[in-house]
């Protein structure tokens, strides 16, 4: 692997259960990788024994706090947003060009396929090159981030529609990042949605790639984390942030899985300029 590529594990409470690094380790990654935590976690010292304290980044959580638009006035020191936002000041600081920004529950990272009319999953094995190509796929497209799809992008399995379109104009929890190119999220909570639509309304690059998808452990099934922030308020006051940063098209919706939960909808034909098909380029 490349050695000015590393990956950030964004954690926090869950020393013994970093579920990430395991994917990581079968996917045959082989390249650096770091934990990052903020000084007001009681489990860093956990994080130093379990990986290394050479393998364990903390920054300041009050300075990002500080540095931050979180979008309200709770003071809520329970979010991503800021290791989010600090990651980039790390990766300059380590004198890093890329970098991949993961969640730490990720159980598996897989390949995504036709077979037949189902849409099937195979663990990926190879994750050194996958890594690389999501690399060159960044610099060719002049995205501000790409990242794999998630579980929830395939809903409706290949009838979904999802899969077949190959690329969405969106970007979470799997964030391929230049060190150089900064990305300012806000909002205490849904900082990644509201970002990539912020943005995104601005001409800006957001993509998911849907060959590629990480396999998360069950929502809130994990302590630590955004767990508690999510259990306290629900995900009603979680998607309002996004709803307050881009009104025009996006609003609260009913998500219909196993249990009924409020959850953002996007109306993709308002938020984001369009890429034509080359095709349609004049010659002049």
């Amino acid at each position: 692997m490349r050695d000015d590529f590393a990956v950030f594990i964004l954690t926090h409470g869950r020393a013994d259960n970093v579920a990430t690094i395991k994917a990581l380790r079968r996917g045959g990654y082989s390249g650096k990788w770091y934990m990052v935590i903020d000084n007001e976690d009681a489990d860093a010292e956990k994080y130093r024994e379990n990986f290394g304290a050479d393998h364990v980044i903390m920054f300041d959580k009050q300075a990002a706090y500080d540095r931050a638009d979180t979008m309200d006035n709770f003071n809520n020191h329970r979010a991503i947003i800021y290791a989010r936002n600090e990651s980039f000041r790390i990766a300059r600081d380590m004198g890093l060009t890329y970098f991949l920004m993961l969640d730490d529950d990720y159980k598996e990272i897989d390949f995504r396929y036709a077979d037949g009319k189902k849409l099937a999953a195979k663990p990926a094995r190879n994750l050194d090159r996958i890594f690389e190509s999501m690399l060159r796929f960044l610099d060719a497209s002049g995205a501000e981030t790409v990242a794999f799809a998630q579980g929830g992008d395939f809903v409706g399995g290949l009838e979904g529609g999802n899969f077949k379109k190959g690329i969405l104009r969106k970007a979470m929890n799997s964030l391929f990042c230049r060190a150089d190119r900064p990305i300012d999220f806000r909002g205490t909570m849904n900082e990644d949605v509201t970002t990539y639509t912020t943005l995104g309304s601005r001409g800006k690059l957001f993509f998911t790639l849907c060959a590629m998808c990480v396999i998360q452990i069950p929502t809130q099934s994990l302590d630590g984390g955004m767990t508690e922030a999510y259990l306290e308020t629900g995900t009603y006051v979680k998607t309002f942030y996004s709803v307050m940063a881009m009104p025009s098209c996006i609003k609260v919706s009913m998500m219909y899985s196993k249990h009924r939960r409020i959850h953002h909808r996007i109306d993709w034909e308002r938020c984001v300029p369009k890429i034509l098909n080359e095709k349609y380029r004049k010659v002049i």
